[in-house]
Parts: C-alpha cells; structure tokens; sequence
C-alpha cells in the first residue's frame, strides 16, 4: 500500500514537470512567431523602397540594348549603302575591263535591292530601292551589250581546211573541192561504193570542231545566267539566234551550199547534178557531225541549267541551215524519176539513214520537233522515189525501143548496161534491205531483192528476144541471143548476185545458152554440111562414071562430085566472109564454138575428099574443085566471130 502511494505521488510529479515544459516551449513558439512576422514586416517596407530604384535599373537596360541594336542596324545599313555604292562604281565603268567583278556588282546591287525592300520601317527605303532597280536595268543594258559584242567577236565562219581536218582521213578531198569525188557518169560515180566502206564510215572518228575558244564560253555563260535572271530571256535568245545562225550560214556558203529550188534542180544537165549530189552527200556528213555538233556543244555549254532555252536556240540557229540542205533533197526526191537516178537516191538515202541517230540525238527537244519530222520526212521520200524508180527501170528494160544495131551479133549496149545497173545494186545490198523494211516488216527483204533481180533479169530477155527479131539471118539470131545471156550467166556468176538468184537460175541459163549455141550451128551449117553428103552422088549410068576398082567412089558421078566441091567452097568463102565480120566477145565461148563447128565440118570435109577426091584428082584443074585442105579450113574458121570489118584482108 505504502509502494502504491510512493509510486503514485511519482507519477504526479512526472506529469507537473512535462506541463511546465510545454508552456515554456510554448511561451518559445510564440516568441519566434512574433520575431519572424517582424522581420517580414521589415522586408516587405525593404521590397518597396527599393522598387522604383529597380525600376528605373530595368529601363536604362532597356535602353541600352535598344541603343546597341539602333547602332547594328545603322552599322548593316551603312554597311549596304557602302556595298552599294561600290558595286555602282564597278557598273558605270562597264562590264568589259572586269567581267568577273561587273557581275559580282550586279549581284550586290540585287542583294542590295533585296535587303532595303525588306527594310519598310527605314524612311528612305523606297527611294533607295528604286535608284538600285535604275541602276540594276542599266547593267543589264551594258551586260547584254557585252554578251553581243563578245559572242560575236569569237564567231566566225569556218574555212572549209578546218573542216576537212576534222573528218577522218578517207574523207578528206584530196582535190581541195568538197565533192570531189561525185564524178560523172554512172560506172564511174558508183564504182567504188561498196558495204565495207559504208561500215567503214559508220566506225569513223570525227573531230568536233572549236566554233568558239574554250575560254570565252564561262563568260558567255555567267552572262546569259544574269540575263536570265533578269527576265531577259527573249532578248537573249534574239541576240544568240541573229549572230550563231548568219555564222552557220557562211559556215556552209563557204563550204559550197548552195540554196537550189525543185525548179533550178530541174534545168540542171544530169552530169551537174549528180556532182552536185555527191557534194550535197558530203555537205550533210560535215554539216551533221561537225557544223550542228559543234553548234550543239556551245549551245549547251552558254546555256547550261537551261535544256528548254538551249533546245530552243540551237533549233532557231540550225533552221535556216538545215533548210537549205534538205529542200535540195527534196527536191531530187520530187524530181523527174529516170533509171540513172536510182544510185544517187539510194546515196542520199544512205546518208539520211547514216545520220538518223546523230539528228535524233543533236535535234532533242520539243523545240527541235520540226526539224526531226521533216529530216525523217525526207527519208522516207527518197525510200519512196527509190522504190518507185525500180518499178520505172524493170518496165523501161522490158519497152526499150532503141534503134542501136547490133550487125555483128555481139553484147547489145542495154545488156551491159542492165547488168552493170544489176551489179551496182548489189553494192547497196544493206542499203536496199533497209529501203525494203521501210515497207515491208520480217525478213521478207531478202527474197524482194531476188524477187525484183528476177523481174529486171526476165524484162531484159524478154526485149532481147524481140530485138534478136531484126536479124534476118536465123543464124545470126541465135548467136546474138547466145552471146547476151553468156553475157548475163557469166557476170552473174561472178558476182554477189549469184547468191541471191541461185545455182538453178545460173543452170538454166547456162543450158539456154547451149541451146541459142546448137541453133546457131544448124541453121549457120546444115546446109554446107548437105554438100558433103553422099545422097544424090549416084547416077544412072553414063561415061562420066568410075569403074568399079575404086570401092570409095563406086557410082559416083564426077560431075555431081565436082559439083558439090564448087558449093562447098562457095558457101563455105561465104559463110567466112560474113561470119568473121560477127563477134563472140567472150574468148572462152568464141572457142568453143569454133570448136563445135570444127568438129562436125572437118571429119565429113576429110571423109569426102577420101572418098570422092580421086575422082577431081585425075580430072583437070583438080585445085579449082579441091581449093581447101582440112588443115585451110581449120585456120580459116580461126578467123570466125572476130568482128573483121569486111575492107580487111584474111590472114
């Protein structure tokens, strides 16, 4: 009980020393609540006296920033008049002196313009603006003035040795004249066209010729950009186009084209213009890959960033040129067709079709259209007037009429003159497949080619055979008739026509040559041969008989013996006379008729003297029937088909 009352009276005095703890601490907060709310009282008294002192702080920072940036824009503003001022002292001295410099100013002074219409709130910026605009107009004035005058003091017509250097070699005129190798005459103007040579050209380099120094054209291309710019496109274009197109012009004046109308073509004598011809082909070849590339290449270079502008100037520059080059050829193209045209039309085709791709690729461009279509247009007409020339030529070999005569039977004119016209096409082989494709599709151009051959080879017998009509002689028909198709045979056999006819067409011919020659011996010999015969020897009976010991004239009559001696040397000294004024040109053939003739008149000549001569021997004057020996007769045909005018003497 004591302990409980002992641990109470404890517990009692815990609890009174924890309650005045807590008022002290208490009495402490409320101490420090007191100081703090002082001391914001005294801050917030601070705080607003110091305010306008902040103030007033803030507004002179204020100010100077605004002060730092008014002196950096006055600083950029002087800056640009400076600028501007120089660059308008570079331009009143002209471009000429300082290209690089001029144009530097001209861009300042459009930096210049720039910046100043950005800068509204500047009083005078308008004003300004519109001095540079001035000025800015009068530079471009001087700039298109310069480019005038520095492309036209670096462009010059060609000579034509600066031309012929760049060509390669096998083109190049040994003559000095650029169609000097358009001879005349058909053989001549068309003997050295082969397909080697057409691959040859094709594989041929060319050397783009320096219209203009390599240094001239950056400056000529800086200043066509700042006309550009400027607007001045039309002006530009105008200025390139008058000076480029009259420097091409006296390019090819120089070079020798000439501007020929359809009609001045038609007056012309055919040996003028197929020379002509020949040097228009040789016109395009230095026009096309030398002239227009060269004119392409600075075209592009001056105005390069601007394909439009630079299709557009190359295409008002070539016109007038390319013009004149192809109204000549439309002009043959539309010209009176006659056979001796045709290998003139398939050059000229050629060439067109040699150029194609270099047109297509030099002419690109929507402005270049016209003068595609109308280079292409050409083409397809000398395909068309080529074709339609074949048609003219096989009808005109089938209808010829000439009177030419022929006495001594040999080659007629037409024959070598079809067969050469045949051999020349086969020089064009590639050329006139290639005229077949533009109206034919497949491989049918082969077989076409063989197929108008034919027709033309057909045409031609079917004339010899009227013109072997005038003959009266039949002999002399055959032998004519014999001679013109050796003729045919034997070129064709040693030619490339030979593949495209065939070994049957040679076969057939070759056996209707044998033939006219078997005709030619029957008709020329069988009568002679008569005279030799036995038949009709015999007589009857009478004194002019020979006895029987003599078995190889037994019943012979001397008179009919000699008889037939005396046909026989006359129809033989007549068949000599006339056929050795005929001709077989062909040395081999001339043999072997000879030969022919020889071997079925010499054994019956041999075997009637053997066995009827005695009976002339042992009468008078035996020589005046027996003139010939076998051996005489042998030479004497030696002399046949010679073409002897008859005035000479027999050997």
């Amino acid at each position: 009980m004591g302990i409980a009352v002992v641990g109470m009276d404890s517990l009692s005095e815990r609890a009174a020393m924890m309650r005045e703890s807590l008022q002290k601490s208490q009495t402490i907060t409320d101490n420090v609540v007191s100081i703090l709310g002082s001391f914001d009282s005294r801050l917030s008294a601070l705080e607003t006296a110091m305010r306008p002192t902040q103030i007033r702080t803030h507004s002179i920072r204020k100010a100077h920033e605004n002060i730092d940036k008014t002196l950096k824009a006055a600083e950029v503003i002087l800056a640009q008049f400076d600028l501007s001022r120089q660059a308008e002292t570079k331009i009143l001295k002209g471009p000429h002196d300082d290209l690089e410099s001029y144009l530097g100013a001209i861009e300042e002074l459009r930096n210049s313009i720039r910046f100043f219409s950005s800068k509204k709130s500047f009083r005078n910026s308008d004003g300004v603006v519109d001095n540079a605009n001035s000025l800015l107009v009068k530079a471009l004035s001087k700039l298109e003035d310069e480019f005038k005058q520095l492309l036209a003091s670096y462009s010059k017509p060609i000579e034509p040795e600066r031309l012929f250097d760049c060509l390669p070699n096998s083109l190049r005129p040994s003559s000095g004249s650029p169609g000097h190798q358009a001879d005349s005459g058909l053989k001549i103007a068309h003997t050295n066209h082969s397909e080697q040579q057409n691959i040859d050209l094709e594989n041929a380099v060319y050397t783009t010729p320096t219209l203009i120094p390599p240094r001239i054209l950056p400056l000529l291309h800086d200043l066509a950009q700042q006309m550009v710019q400027a607007g001045h496109q039309q002006h530009l274009s105008r200025i390139y186009r008058e000076t480029r197109s009259s420097v091409l012009e006296g390019s090819l004046l120089k070079l020798g084209v000439e501007k020929l109308s359809k009609d001045d073509v038609q007056r012309m004598q055919w040996e003028v213009l197929e020379a002509k011809i020949g040097s228009w082909i040789h016109f395009m070849r230095i026009a096309v890959k030398l002239l227009f590339a060269g004119e392409r290449k600075v075209c592009d270079q001056i105005f390069e960033g601007y394909d439009s502008l630079s299709d557009q100037c190359f295409a008002e520059v070539t016109a007038s040129s390319v013009s004149v080059l192809l109204s000549f050829g439309e002009a043959i193209a539309k010209s009176k067709r006659s056979p001796e045209k045709l290998f003139v039309l398939l050059d000229m085709y050629e060439i067109m079709r040699e150029l194609h791709s270099e047109i297509e690729a030099l002419f690109k461009g929507k402005a270049c259209t016209e003068i595609r279509e109308s280079a292409l247009g050409l083409t397809k007409r000398l395909a068309q007037t080529a074709k339609d020339t074949f048609g003219d030529f096989e009808e005109a070999v089938e209808k010829d009429a000439t009177k030419t005569a022929v006495l001594d039977g040999t080659v007629h004119p037409l024959t070598s003159y079809v067969i050469n016209y045949v051999k020349f096409l086969f020089d064009y082989q590639s050329t006139l497949k290639q005229l077949f494709q533009e109206f034919e599709k497949g491989d049918e151009t082969n077989s076409q080619l063989a197929s108008v051959t034919m027709r033309i080879m057909q045409a031609l017998q079917t004339n010899l055979d009227g013109k072997s009509k005038q003959y009266k002689d039949p002999a002399l028909t055959h032998l004519f008739l014999m001679n013109n198709i050796h003729y045919m045979v034997r070129s064709v056999r040693r030619s490339e026509a030979k593949d495209l006819l065939g070994d049957d067409w040679v076969q057939i011919h070759r056996r209707i040559v044998q033939q006219h020659a078997n005709q030619y011996k029957r008709n020329a010999w069988f009568k002679i041969l008569q005279t030799l015969s036995v038949q009709g020897l015999t007589s009857s009976g009478g004194g002019s008989s020979v006895g029987g010991d003599s078995g190889n004239s037994s019943g012979a009559s001397r008179a009919l013996v000699k008889d037939r001696f005396k046909t026989f040397n006359m129809q033989f000294e007549e068949l000599h006379q006339r056929q050795s004024q005929w001709t077989v040109p062909d040395t081999e053939l001339r043999e072997s008729l000879r030969l022919a003739v020889a071997e079925v008149l010499l054994p019956a000549y041999r075997s009637f003297v053997k066995r009827f001569g005695n009976l002339v021997e042992s009468g008078k004057n035996p020589l005046k029937y027996i003139k010939y020996t076998a051996e005489d007769l042998e030479r004497m045909l030696g002399e046949f088909f010679e073409g002897k005018n008859p005035s000479e003497p027999r050997r």
